[in-house]
């Protein structure tokens, strides 16, 4: 009978804590950016390419061109990073994140990018719109969408 109520006793205790609390897509797609636009201003290309999806069909849009596959992307930013001062200040705070599915998200966000001379960089604004999914390898991002931000 101890060992009955002793059983109950622990059960209660299980059911009344605190429930664990996963991460969910939404979540992870920003955690995933984050990483991403940290990696980029560390100028850490290895590290900009392990958020990125490793399958041929990544795509990322810039410039009213598609750029497909990851080894593309990194070749393109690695010639951006050539600039004396080249850093990405997104706008994390006004993220949106979308939630497609259990494995995917899609966020929204505004970023700035500075690049050029230590004298006179520009300030270049964008929206950034990306599709984040879970893969064997963890959240990665599949397709990454920018546009010049165009003022209200």
């Amino acid at each position: 009978m101890k060992t009955l109520l002793a059983a109950l006793a622990f059960s209660g205790a299980l059911l009344t804590s605190a429930p664990t609390v996963w991460a969910g897509p939404a979540e992870e797609a920003q955690t995933l950016y984050a990483r991403f636009a940290a990696a980029q201003n560390a100028r850490d290309l290895e590290r900009v390419k392990a958020t990125l999806s490793a399958s041929p069909r990544f795509l990322w849009v810039s410039d009213g061109k598609s750029f497909w596959g990851r080894e593309t992307m990194i070749a393109r930013m690695s010639s951006f990073q050539e600039a004396e001062v080249w850093r990405v200040e997104p706008g994390l705070d006004k993220a949106v994140a979308v939630e497609v599915g259990a494995d995917a998200a899609f966020l929204h966000l505004p970023l700035v990018l500075v690049i050029g001379s230590k004298e006179r960089p520009d300030r270049l604004r964008f929206l950034v719109s990306v599709l984040c999914s879970r893969t064997f390898e963890g959240w990665r991002i599949a397709a990454l969408f920018t546009t010049t931000e165009k003022p209200e």
